[in-house]
């Protein structure tokens, strides 16, 4: 019988140690591909949809441009359930510029807000809390001014 020599073809393929697998890199950038896809669209999806939504009432206690990397507008609201008793606070955040520079020109002042509940974003770049407001109606004065 014939013996047939057949020279490895497997040198350099990684099988050896020497040189990297394109495989095994290829899997990792797949890998990386699909969380950051997966990351964008979890994003999208929280801040597309509303868990909640609703109104609120009180006295606009602070707004104001905050953040180390990402800078949001946030805010608090002061609401009054009894006079004489301290108020709760309700800290929101605003993305839309016509609505922050109104509670801009609103603080000190009772207001009324629209806002949206999103939990869930999993980064503090879009606002430092979960309730996103997007309308604001002044009423009138704090009550102690009238």
């Amino acid at each position: 019988m014939t013996r047939i020599e057949v020279p490895n073809s497997s040198f350099g393929r990684g099988s050896s140690g020497r040189g990297g697998s394109g495989r095994g890199k290829r899997i990792v950038l797949l890998a990386v591909l699909l969380l950051v896809a997966g990351v964008a669209l979890w994003t999208w999806l929280t801040l597309s949809w509303s868990y909640s939504e609703g109104e609120r009432g009180g006295v606009l206690q602070r707004f104001s441009r905050s953040g180390w990397l990402c800078k949001t507008q946030e805010g608090e609201l002061a609401l009054y359930i009894v006079s004489g008793i301290s108020p709760q606070l309700w800290h929101f955040s605003v993305r839309d510029p016509g609505t922050a520079a109104a509670l801009t020109q609103a603080v000190g002042q009772r207001v009324q807000v629209h806002y949206t509940e999103h939990p869930g974003v999993p980064t503090s770049c879009f606002g430092e809390t979960p309730f996103y407001v997007d309308r604001v109606t002044v009423v009138g004065a704090p009550a102690a001014a009238q």
